[in-house]
């Protein structure tokens, strides 16, 4: 066969700059932990009514683990920024990928553009209830945003420097707040209630589930950074597996420590009348007043470091489809002092500030149409590309001549594709409930919908591809190694191996 030069996939993101624990600080940081363990654990308790949402937490921590040993597994033969999208090309296919790929980008871009309403909201009622600063929330979302674009196009390891601060400080935190919680049970008993496995089986778990899965979304990016780190093969295992328990524990332990308490049967009726403000009242009555404000300075701070990290990956995501043909290879350049990917951090901010500024100019309240329904909605997006990815990891590996043992290739990505998708099921069935809305608002089914029209759309684009631009075809899912090698050229019609 010719061989060619792979021009479509020459660029390359700045290598070596990352280490296992740099990785986590991004990913541990797109969860926002204590965002979650404040917000989501309280809004898990409050709106499905539920008890066992401490077991909701460990039950999707398990299997997220599971969907980790295909994922990880894959990163092992494949490193590419493109994550999701590259898996799901050479699992399902090259038009399947580029579907894929497109409810990444609608996905990851609606995590990150919603949290600039919860962020811009919090921040403005901080400022205005500590120092009496009437400040619209639209005033501090650009100032976030600010920051965000500023450091979506500098050296990556500044980044993670940045992100660990923050993350330390508020895991440091949040563990504080659990022994505090601990220590002081309602009834002066510890009690072990919302942690029974008997809630598994408990009406109004789907629900639970589906709440409890969206406070995990950020710690698959692990790959997104591969390219970027000293060891991709080590880094990405030893990351993946290390979040999904870090955030998972943390999540599990701070709503059981809420429910001891409240009480097992109050903490419902407490999260409803107290929402996001539960923990500090909690809290409060034991802690200096310093100390509480610094809690809700951290709870700024996440949001933050959670923009950022969702930031960058949608940049990097940006970046792959880029370089290798998919979208303009504009995308595929990076800086030359930084190694970032700038034209996809500066896209990424053009469409944030053109999101805020249009919120603003409408008048919509920040935190329901902005932060809830959008973050929601991407979520359910990193759901769909979790699901589907598992069931390509199984599809590659049904082909592929490689000696992986069947736990890894076929067992826990089954596995993991049949909970999932059962976990999709519910949490399309509770669509309406998660955002707020009445079960025949148009809502339900137009926001999912959106992710039916980007799959369709890309994969019309790789149809339109394979006849106009072979070549660029060729190139879907070869990623960065195509960069250092001489490549032959594929044949189009041929699955990637």
């Amino acid at each position: 066969m010719p061989r060619t030069r792979p021009d479509t996939v020459s660029a390359v993101l700045a290598r070596g700059r990352l280490g296992t624990v740099s990785v986590l600080f991004f990913v541990i940081a797109a969860a926002a932990p204590f965002t979650v363990i404040a917000g989501g654990a309280t809004t898990g308790y409050a709106v499905t009514g539920v008890t066992g949402i401490p077991v909701a937490y460990l039950l999707v921590a398990a299997v997220l683990a599971l969907f980790s040993v295909g994922y990880v597994a894959m990163s092992r033969r494949i490193v590419n920024a493109g994550a999701f999208y590259t898996y799901v090309t050479h699992g399902l296919g090259r038009p399947a990928g580029v579907g894929a790929a497109m409810v990444a980008l609608v996905a990851y871009s609606a995590m990150h553009v919603g949290l600039y309403g919860g962020a811009g909201a919090v921040t403005a009622q901080f400022l205005n209830d500590r120092y009496g600063w009437p400040l619209p929330w639209w005033v501090c979302a650009l100032a976030i945003w600010t920051v965000v674009a500023g450091l979506g196009v500098a050296r990556i390891d500044i980044n993670g420097r940045v992100l660990a601060v923050v993350l330390v400080t508020e895991c440091a935190v949040a563990l504080l707040f659990d022994t505090v919680m601990l220590t002081h049970p309602a009834d002066g008993q510890v009690r072990l209630d919302t942690l029974a496995p008997s809630h598994i089986l408990a009406a109004g778990i789907g629900a639970a589930l589906v709440t409890a899965i969206t406070g995990f979304v950020g710690f698959e990016a692990t790959v997104v950074f591969s390219e970027e780190t000293k060891d991709p093969r080590r880094t990405v295992a030893r990351a993946t597996y290390i979040a999904v328990a870090v955030t998972g524990i943390l999540y599990g332990l701070s709503a059981w420590a809420m429910s001891v308490a409240t009480g097992p049967h109050n903490i419902v009726a407490a999260a409803r009348t107290d929402g996001t403000d539960l923990i500090f009242h909690l809290v409060s009555p034991h802690l200096a007043d310093s100390i509480i404000t610094i809690a809700r300075i951290l709870f700024i701070t996440s949001l933050f470091a959670a923009i950022l990290s969702f930031h960058h990956t949608v940049a990097r995501y940006l970046f792959a489809l880029g370089r290798e043909g998919v979208l303009p290879a504009v995308f595929g350049n990076t800086s030359r002092r930084t190694g970032a990917p700038k034209i996809g951090s500066l896209t990424q901010s053009g469409l944030a500030l053109a999101v805020i500024t249009g919120y603003a100019a409408a008048g919509a309240d920040p935190i329901v149409y902005l932060f809830f329904w959008v973050t929601v909605t991407g979520g359910l997006g990193v759901l769909i590309l979790m699901t589907v990815t598992s069931a390509a990891v199984v599809a590659y590996y049904r082909r592929s001549t490689r000696t992986d043992s069947l736990w890894h290739t076929l067992i826990a990505p089954g596995i993991a594709t049949l909970a999932l998708g059962g976990i999709l099921t519910a949490t399309l069935r509770e669509f309406a409930t998660l955002l707020g809305v009445t079960p025949d608002s148009p809502l339900r089914w137009a926001l999912p919908a959106a992710y039916a029209a980007a799959a369709l759309a890309g994969i019309a684009w790789a149809l339109i591809l394979r006849t106009t631009h072979p070549l660029a075809y060729a190139s879907i899912g070869l990623g960065a190694d195509s960069a250092t090698r001489r490549a032959r050229t594929p044949d189009p019609t041929r699955q990637p191996a």
